[in-house]
């Protein structure tokens, strides 16, 4: 989990990502899949870390629809919390919402220090879950929740050689897990309740939307936002994702998770 970081996510990429998931996201379902990860869960008034907060639009969402007293963003990428910074300001929003970049490693906060630990597909970067899970149970409260989604693959075996060809296209540092492992590293930290929800036939039909769009009415967008290269390149890529979407190798799910009182 520790370690030096060279930034991955280019100005290119994240004007592609912008705009096939929307400002502020780097990652699929926007809005809506933010509230099925929180199904259930109050905010309002708790302090939430924002693990791996990307360009901002995740932990702004936090604070103006759910209510959360305050959040702290941390990123690995100093590229992303720059626009996260300019977004978050731009919005009046500085005085609830702390960004921090980070090293890979063990979370830089003390024991107890919040109520809620939240990421959406950020943990895929990370491949200790062990570690990363013993860490997000020290710096919560008793009680509280960790809730997230993330990218995972079915086993914990060899990648097939259709994901292997699929994260070279990504170019970026993959630590793919199973769900067994996710839920067994998540128990041994001492978390209870711990679920996990498959999303697999859900990202699936998106992703064939998503693939149809940036090579239809979003191409000439995204061309003009990120280049012609970034673009075709990426076509490539959720062309080869879709491969191992559609065999279930990689399932991204959400995840559940409490603290004992």
């Amino acid at each position: 989990m520790s370690g030096q970081h060279e930034e991955e996510y280019s100005d290119s990429l994240i004007d592609f990502l912008e705009v096939v998931w929307g400002e502020g996201y780097l990652s699929p379902g926007g809005g809506e899949e933010v509230s099925r990860i929180l199904e259930g869960l109050s905010l309002a008034g708790r302090r939430v870390l924002d693990i791996g907060c990307g360009s901002g639009g995740i932990a702004m969402e936090l604070v103006t629809r759910y209510a959360a007293g305050a959040v702290v963003g941390i990123d690995v990428e100093a590229g992303v919390l720059k626009r996260a910074e300019t977004r978050i300001a731009a919005a009046g929003l500085a005085d609830r919402i702390t960004l921090r970049k980070v090293a890979p490693g063990p979370l830089p906060f003390k024991e107890t220090a919040f109520d809620i630990v939240f990421s959406k597909d950020s943990m895929i970067h990370i491949p200790d879950k062990e570690a990363l899970f013993a860490d997000v149970f020290r710096v919560l409260k008793p009680g509280g929740w960790f809730v997230a989604s993330d990218w995972l693959i079915s086993h914990d075996g060899e990648p097939s050689d259709d994901m292997k060809a699929y994260v070279a296209l990504e170019g970026l540092s993959f630590g793919m897990a199973s769900p067994q492992r996710y839920a067994k590293a998540l128990e041994s930290a001492g978390f209870v309740e711990v679920a996990l929800s498959n999303r697999n036939a859900w990202y699936r039909s998106v992703a064939e939307r998503e693939l149809s769009a940036i090579a239809g009415e979003l191409y000439g967008p995204a061309c003009e936002a990120a280049g012609r290269e970034t673009v075709d390149h990426n076509i490539r890529t959720w062309e080869s994702m879709l491969k191992v979407l559609r065999s279930g190798e990689h399932c991204p799910h959400h995840l559940r998770a409490r603290k004992p009182a």
